[in-house]
């Protein structure tokens, strides 16, 4: 199957992107993806969290493995899409380098068959410019909710696809993106 997924940068303009990936594509591809699709070189390290379906950060998983012992920390590579994420189970957030912060949040919108000859991953759509620089972050909040901002920034109408027109219920999609 193929999972569809819009990317929105974490800024006060709409920035986004929709990808098209197969599911059993790790977190790692789905990293390659974003990074192509917003342009970015892929030299800076970045991290999956996983959330609850307010946008509230849960679990890290790293681009590199990052602890004391070598090989004993998950990363990116070890995590099938279909493992993190389902019709149940939609969101997840993507930070891209730590100096700068460029924060996403990723939504599945539909789970569909593979289009024949279509390339995957494959960028579907794009909507807004890049700024120059990473929207600032404000932490000045609980250190543990890093971003609880995410509910000041978007209500529940701007990031259910599932309500959107351009989104159908999960597997029922008629696969058009308007």
């Amino acid at each position: 199957m193929i999972y569809k997924f819009r990317v929105i940068l974490d800024a006060e303009e709409d920035v986004f992107r929709d990808i098209a990936i197969r599911e059993e594509d790790t977190l790692e591809d789905l990293h390659n993806a974003i990074v192509n699709a917003f342009g970015f070189d892929g030299l800076e390290i970045a991290s999956f969290y996983t959330c609850d379906d307010e946008w509230n950060q849960e679990d890290e998983i790293p681009l590199f493995d990052t602890g004391e012992v070598l090989g004993e920390q998950k990363t990116m590579a070890d995590y099938p899409l279909i493992t993190i994420l389902d019709s149940d189970n939609t969101k997840i957030i993507y930070v891209y380098d730590f100096l700068n912060m460029w924060t996403f949040l990723v939504e599945l919108g539909a789970i569909e068959e593979p289009e024949i000859d279509a390339s995957y991953p494959e960028l579907l759509f794009s909507h807004g410019e890049m700024p120059n620089s990473a929207p600032d972050k404000d932490f000045s909040g609980n250190e543990n909710d890093m971003f609880s901002e995410f509910d000041d920034d978007y209500d529940d109408d701007d990031l259910d696809m599932f309500d959107d027109d351009n989104f159908g219920d999960l597997g029922l999609d008629d696969g058009n993106w308007n």
